[in-house]
């Protein structure tokens, strides 16, 4: 297997990629999955990794996308784009735009990578994004508004690529910040929160109901019996009146928080009005949302792809130590839980752990998960090799690779 540079990977590489993101300075989003990992070594051509305790998840934890083997691991420059893929970086432009061309050393080129260059063009706003697909500008697109995707499907030669999976919209407070640090605010702001209503009109029916914990029937220890939280105004407001906070709360929006995000927000504050909870909206630009609200303001949108296993969701999102821990979720008892459910290879026993922490993050976590998407994207009629897959968008995030244009 040869890196874009034409260097050969070797076990070093790999090794110095796991370390790279162990490093609590690299802010990686995989620091959470790698903590615990005690070593990587290499052993001639195998690479060893020793465990600070057992984890049965390990071969998926290893497929996060974060993890891409770099030449010396990234470190000496990670921001180069060069990897073992089908396509080479030829153009980098961070939220304007990405070339590839294809590599002619990559390993799997009889099933991957079929087009001479690709080019990823960012663009923000949704109706001027559909119009590209429309008038031929691009191939395919991704995140197209449900609210849309009639008018979409009646566009000769565009398909609607929708599956069901693990992604999922929240709205994220901080347990550690006031007021959001008190309980029965949080329970308030759950209850004043009507999820069919989100439902039926963000999603217009590509989706369905969460119940304010990551996880939904898409992965295998899904425990269905977990009682649905409701839409319930009186227990709303009975919660904010115990909390003792009586003014408004404010909410960040943007955009580009996930599709129909700011529809969503002024809806919500719709719903908590009947239960006396005043709810201010602020909407954000979408340039900085990332960078300077998300997980850094204390109340505000975001969204999730999900991840392989509820392992790797909950130790990326909720677990104390967690770089990306953006609920600001700090419980011991979960944290213990998690750590020993790695370890048990007892399938009834592992999934009841995963049963205790869903309920531990929905009566006393800061994230508020109305619904869960289907990922929309669409493509045009030259589009051929489409995969239907529920793990992220874009068919998985391979759509580039997997994908060909007919003539």
């Amino acid at each position: 297997m040869q890196f874009h540079n034409g260097k050969d990977m070797s076990v070093d590489d790999v090794v110095a990629t796991m370390e790279r993101h162990s490093d609590a300075n690299s802010k990686s989003g995989a620091l959470g999955v790698m903590k615990g990992i005690d070593s990587v070594k290499k052993d001639g051509d195998t690479v060893v990794f020793t465990l600070k305790e057992p984890n049965a998840d390990l071969p998926f934890l290893m497929d996060d996308y974060h993890l891409m083997i770099q030449p010396n691991g990234g470190k000496d420059k990670p921001t180069a784009g060069i990897g073992t893929g089908p396509y080479k970086v030829v153009t980098d432009e961070p939220g304007v735009r990405h070339i590839g061309e294809k590599f002619a050393n990559y390993w799997d080129g009889d099933n991957r990578g079929h087009a001479a260059q690709i080019e990823i063009i960012v663009i923000n706003d949704a109706t001027a994004r559909t119009s590209a697909l429309q008038s031929g500008q691009v191939h395919m697109i991704n995140r197209v508004e449900p609210k849309i995707v009639d008018l979409v499907k009646r566009v000769p030669g565009v398909t609607i690529q929708n599956v069901a999976g693990k992604g999922h919209y929240v709205f994220i407070a901080h347990c550690n910040t006031a007021p959001f640090n008190n309980n029965d605010l949080r329970l308030a702001l759950k209850y004043a929160m009507n999820r069919e209503e989100m439902v039926q009109k963000i999603l217009r029916g590509y989706g369905s109901v969460g119940n304010d914990f990551p996880i939904n029937k898409a992965y295998p220890l899904f425990s269905d019996d977990i009682e649905q939280r409701a839409y319930d105004p009186d227990k709303a407001a009975f919660h904010f009146k115990k909390s003792g906070h009586d003014g408004t709360v404010l909410l960040r929006t943007s955009d580009v928080a996930f599709p129909g995000a700011v529809d969503a927000a002024q809806l919500y504050q719709q719903s908590a009005a009947k239960a006396g909870i005043k709810i201010e909206v602020k909407r954000e630009p979408g340039d900085g949302y990332w960078s300077e609200v998300w997980n850094k303001q204390p109340f505000s949108e975001s969204y999730w792809g999900g991840r392989p296993t509820q392992d790797q969701m909950y130790s990326t999102a909720y677990l104390s130590t967690a770089d990306w821990n953006d609920t600001r979720f700090f419980n011991e008892k979960f944290d213990k839980t998690l750590i020993a459910a790695r370890g048990e290879l007892d399938t009834a026993k592992r999934k009841q752990m995963y049963r205790d922490m869903s309920v531990t993050v929905r009566d006393e976590g800061g994230v508020i998960v109305p619904m869960f998407n289907d990922f929309i994207d669409a493509t045009s009629a030259k589009v051929g090799g489409w995969v239907k897959d529920g793990n992220q968008e874009m068919s998985g995030g391979y759509a580039l690779s997997r994908c060909w244009l007919m003539a």
